[in-house]
This record gives C-alpha cells, structure tokens and sequence, in this order.
C-alpha cells in the first residue's frame, strides 16, 4: 500500500471515529449537531478538510465543538443566545480560502473565522480579514508575520506556536544534545522562508553551532531520498526539518533506509503532527531518532480541567481515549480560543464585530486547557502564547505525543 493509500484510509477512519461529518465544500450549512436559528452567534471556520493527509481541522474543528458545547450548556452567550458553527473546505488553497472567508463574512451572523495549519494560507486570510473588519482567528499557522499589529490595529489573533519559537527550540535542543553541524530542511514557500530566517537568527552568534547545509523542496514532491543523502554527504549530525505530514513521513522513511550508523537526529517543526504521523511513517519512525516541536499534548495531563474536556469531547465524538484526538496542537488552541472569543462576546455586549476586536484584546483571567492566560492579547500584541510555552517531545507508538524531560 502506498503512502497516499495509507494515509487516506486511516484519515477517514479517523473521521468515522469521532463522529465528524465535513458539511461544506461549496454551500455553507450549520455543522453537525448545531441547529440554526435567527438569533444564533455563529462561527466560521474555513481549513484544509480536503487535504488528503492532514487531519489538523478535524482537531480544529473538535475543539471549537466542545468550547461551544460548553458554553452552550451553561446557557450561551448575551443572555441566552446560542453559539453555532459553520465550516468551508479550502482544501490548503489560498485562494479558496480567501473566497471562503468572504463567504462567511457576508453572513452576518458570523461573528468571527477560524483558519486552520497552512501559513501560506493563513498569510492571504490575514490581509483578507483586515479589509473585511472580521476578527480572524489562528489556531495553528506559524509564519511570524501572520501577526502584526499597526497603529491603527488589526483583526487577527493567533494562540498558536510562531516559527521564531519553534527554531530558536529546535536549535537550543541541538545545543543541549552537543549537535553542532546542522543541516535545514525547508519547504519553497512563505512557511520555508519564515522559518529559514527564523533558523538563521537562532545560530547568528553562537560560535558552537552553526547550519552547514541547506535543501529547500516543494509541497508534493515525489521523494525527498535524495536530500536526506545530501545533508549525510555534508557532514551535519542533525537535521532542522521544517515539514508537514506527507513531506516529513518521506523524509523519516529516507533516514530509516539509510544504513544506522550513518543515521542523523531529526529535530521537527510541529507540522508533521498535523496528521497521521505514526500511519504515514510506520516502522520507519521507531528506528530514527526524531524530536517534534510542541506547546500541548494530553498525555500525563490529569487535572480537573483537561479529564472535564476529555470527558465531553468523548461523549461528542465518541472517543475511546485522548489517542482518538488527533492533532491535539489545534484541537487545544481552538478550545481555548472559542472559550476566548466567547468572553469577548461577553465583553462587548454585542454581535459587533468592531466591538468584538476590542474586546477580545481586553479579555482576563482566563483559565485555559493550555495554560492560564492573565491576558491572553492587547492592543499592542496579539499573541496569547509565549516562547515559555513551547516543549520537544517524542511520537508514542499510538501516535501520541509525550513531552521530552528536560
């Protein structure tokens, strides 16, 4: 069986799984379990649902499902007033997303998009929602400047990792580990080119670390066997991949069919938990040593709140185990963003979308699934997570991802 076969059918498994319907591709239709009505708040959320191997929206839009779930519960918003959801496929293309997100704004219960992994993606959203006035909200997409916040402000908010973070990691890990000669794996877009200046200036005056080789690659390509020869032929001892899903799965299988003695460390942005990982590599990613960049996992968390969260998303989706949550990065910042946009809702006293903007940078004392948040954004900075936030961790067998000690 192929890659691409491997990763579909386990996605659609994963899909019947927890219970999740893909509602919209070209019309817009309350999802699954939200009844519309005249008064309802609703969400947007346009992601790559149609990605054949991603299962990123599917944790997004988990998450959103079980914040509004319990907001719901607890009797809405603004006295009584429902909150829904509505999604749109972009299927990973800029463009459709770019109509998507119109879509959604034109109907004027939206209060507020969610996008979903791809910085590409999220980049053409950005300057979109800032002509639209639409609070755009990005619960995973890394680029650096997806925020930015002029004099005059902006409408988009991220609780995400950014990609300055995720290399000044990786590098520090390297560090720590006494891997000195490192090589950078990048893809030839904006996300690459984000995250290559970001590698840049994480080993810019360190003189016991430095990146010696440098493969760029396209989205979509069929090998990446040889690149992984070349950066062995430098002389680097790890590797900084810059990767999703499908592009890291043939990157870790080119290691793994390289004899082990000339085997080097992966040390990996965050985008190949974006899908299937454990499927997509197999045996392949028990016999490297690879290390991924994180900022939540549900392994070893037993407090009240993550069990409480656990417990619902089980009951909605019919869930064995947190396991059954994939991509657990979106699936917890989209929770937490929901439960964000909610109180901003709260705080503003109204649907305004103006007001809400405002509002959402005056959000406090937030006790969130990630972390507390004292204020999670302000008029200057619209960045709930911090540096402190972000951890490397290892794949479990079950596809789990288990924090690495310190």
């Amino acid at each position: 069986m192929t890659l691409a076969q491997i990763a579909s059918e386990r996605l659609e498994n994963s899909k019947r799984a927890v219970g999740l319907i893909i509602l919209c591709f070209l019309v817009f239709l309350p999802c699954k379990g939200m009844a519309q009505g005249n008064d309802d708040i609703l969400i947007g959320l346009t992601a790559e649902f149609g990605h054949t191997t991603s299962t990123s929206a599917q944790a997004i839009e988990m998450g959103i499902l079980t914040a509004i779930d319990e907001i719901n519960a607890r009797g809405g918003v603004l006295g009584g007033r429902k909150i829904g959801l509505i999604i749109h496929d972009n299927r990973s293309v800029p463009a459709r997303a770019v109509s998507g997100l119109r879509m959604l704004a034109d109907n004027e219960n939206v209060v507020a998009v969610f996008g979903g992994k791809f910085s590409p993606v999220m980049l053409e959203m950005k300057n979109e929602a800032e002509k639209l006035d639409i609070p755009l909200l990005d619960p995973w997409a890394a680029a650096d400047n997806i925020i930015s916040v002029p004099a005059n402000g902006s409408y988009v908010f991220r609780l995400s990792l950014k990609d300055s973070w995720a290399l000044d990691s990786m590098v520090e890990y390297a560090s720590q580990q006494g891997w000195s000669q490192l090589g950078l794996l990048v893809p030839n877009n904006a996300w690459g080119r984000s995250s290559k200046a970001a590698a840049a200036r994480a080993v810019d005056g360190q003189a016991t670390i430095s990146i010696v080789s440098e493969s760029w690659y396209n989205w979509g390509d069929a090998s990446l066997f040889n690149l992984y020869g070349a950066m062995i032929a430098s002389g680097v001892d790890a590797v900084l991949m810059v990767a999703n899903e499908g592009e890291g799965a043939q990157f870790v299988q080119a290691a793994a069919s390289h004899p082990e003695d000339v085997r080097v460390p992966l040390i990996s942005h965050w985008g190949i938990s974006g899908g299937d990982f454990a499927a997509l590599t197999g045996e392949s990613l028990h016999q490297v040593d690879l290390s991924v960049v994180q900022t939540f996992t549900f392994a070893n968390r037993s407090d009240d709140r993550a069990v409480d969260v656990l417990n619902r998303a089980g009951q909605l989706f019919e869930l064995t185990g947190p396991a059954d949550i994939p991509s657990q990065v979106g699936f917890a910042h989209a929770y937490d963003l929901t439960h964000i946009l909610a109180l901003s809702i709260e705080t503003s006293g109204s649907t305004s979308r103006s007001a809400i903007r405002t509002a959402l940078e005056h959000v406090e004392n937030y006790s969130g699934l990630v972390r507390y948040f004292d204020r999670p954004f302000s008029a200057s900075l619209h960045e709930a997570l911090r540096s402190s936030d972000v951890f490397m961790g290892r794949f479990l067998e079950n596809g789990m991802i288990v924090a690495i000690d310190p």
